[in-house]
C-alpha cells in the first residue's frame, strides 16, 4: 500500500517492534505493543538516557519547524512521522503559518490506523497522510495525496527525524541515495531539517542500542558526524550548522548546558538549497 488506502485490510505486525512505536514508548505515549515495549525496555537497560534524548529530539522537531515557518516556509513533508504526539508538526506549523500545508508519510501501518489523529489541522491550511518508506522516494513523491496537497514547484521543508539511523547502506539503495533523491525533486528555496543517532559520545551504549533494535528485527545504523554531513552535500547549512540536538538553536540561553553529549547522542541540522 502506497497511499494510505482506506478500506484496504492491513496487516499491522504489532509481533515485530517498530521505531514509531518505540519511540512512543519512549517519549510516553499509548500506542505501543508488547514487542515495542520489549525492545524500548532492552535499549533503556543500555542506554538509560534513551527517553531523555527521545525528548531532546522532539524538542529540536519544534524548534526547528518553528524557526522555517517564521522565515515563510508553508509547505512540508515529513517522512518517518511516527506516532501522533500532541503537539505534531502541523500543529506547530501552523499556530505560525494557518495556512500552512503538511504531508505526512510513515511505514508503519499503525500510523496508518492513527492518522485521522495526524489530520486535524487549521481550515486554512491542509495536512494529508501517505503510507510508503523514504527507502522508495519515488512512492513517497507520487503518491496522489502528496501531489494533491503540496505544489512541488514551490519550496518544501523535507524533515527526516530520528530515521535515517534505520536505513542501513550507504550505496545504491541505501539511506544516502534516498535522501540525495528526495533532494533532486525539491525545488530551490527548500530545505532539509534531519536528526542522526551517533555513537560517538556514547559508544558503547549506542552501540548497544544498535544490537537490541538487530535483535527485534529493525536495522540500525549509526554514522559519524562526516557521514551525517553528507547527507546535506550540495545544500547550504543554518546556522549553527551540524551539531548536537539540545544545541540547535535552544530557546533560551542556558537550554543547552541541561543536557549532556551523551544524552542527546545524536546530530542535527538544517540546510537550504540554493
Amino acid at each position: 500500500m502506497s497511499d494510505g488506502g482506506r478500506g484496504t485490510a492491513v496487516d499491522l505486525r504489532l509481533d515485530r517492534a517498530h521505531p514509531a512505536r518505540i519511540y512512543d514508548f519512549l517519549l510516553g505515549g499509548r500506542t505501543h505493543f508488547a514487542a515495542d515495549r520489549e525492545a524500548a525496555r532492552r535499549m533503556l537497560a543500555v542506554f538509560p538516557q534513551a527517553a531523555a534524548a527521545a525528548r531532546i529530539n522532539r524538542a529540536f522537531t519544534h524548534r526547528a519547524a518553528r524557526h522555517l515557518a517564521r522565515a515563510g516556509m508553508r509547505q512540508f513533508l515529513d517522512i518517518g512521522a511516527g506516532l501522533p504526539t500532541s503537539p505534531n508538526l502541523h500543529e506547530t506549523v501552523q499556530a505560525i503559518r494557518p495556512d500552512a500545508r503538511v504531508v505526512y508519510a510513515d511505514n508503519d501501518p499503525v500510523v496508518l490506523a492513527h492518522a485521522a489523529a495526524l489530520l486535524r489541522g487549521r481550515p486554512e491550511g491542509r495536512t494529508a497522510y501517505v503510507q510508503a518508506d523514504v527507502t522508495d522516494p519515488a512512492a513517497v513523491l507520487g503518491a496522489p495525496r502528496l501531489r494533491e496537497t503540496l505544489d512541488l514547484g514551490r519550496p518544501v521543508a523535507l524533515t527526516l527525524i530520528a530515521l535515517l539511523h534505520f536505513v542501513p547502506g550507504d550505496g545504491r539503495g541505501g539511506a544516502h541515495a534516498a535522501v540525495e533523491e528526495l533532494k533532486a525533486a525539491m525545488p530551490s528555496g527548500s530545505t532539509l531539517t534531519a536528526t542522526h543517532a551517533t555513537r560517538e559520545f556514547a559508544p558503547a551504549a549506542m552501540s548497544a542500542v544498535g544490537e537490541v533494535c538487530r535483535r527485534a528485527g529493525t536495522p540500525f545504523r549509526l554514522r559519524t558526524e562526516a557521514e551525517f554531513r553528507r547527507f546535506f552535500d550540495g545544500w547550504e547549512l543554518l546556522e549553527p550548522g551540524v551539531t548536537l540536538t539540545h544545541r540547535w538553536r535552544p530557546d533560551r540561553p542556558g537550554d543547552a548546558l541541561r543536557a549532556t553529549a551523551a544524552e542527546s547522542a545524536c546530530y542535527a541540522a538544517t540546510a537550504r538549497k540554493p
